[in-house]
């Protein structure tokens, strides 16, 4: 899987922590829990963008 930015309102490709990044690309710390498939949420500043920093580890409910 590629780690290319991702816009607010995307759907997810895979569930994990997403890091919330400038728009010059810097991290600002902030994180996000998201699950596949479920949209990104607003981030806190216009032109931001979301980059998956840890993917989850299990493979959910059987």
């Amino acid at each position: 899987m590629s780690n290319k930015p991702l816009k607010p309102g995307q759907s997810a490709p895979a569930s994990g922590q997403y890091g919330m990044f400038g728009p010059r690309g810097r991290d600002t710390g902030v994180e996000r829990t998201v699950v596949k498939g479920e949209t990104l949420p607003p981030t806190l500043q216009p032109g931001m963008t979301f980059k998956m920093v840890d993917a989850t580890k299990t493979k959910g409910r059987r």
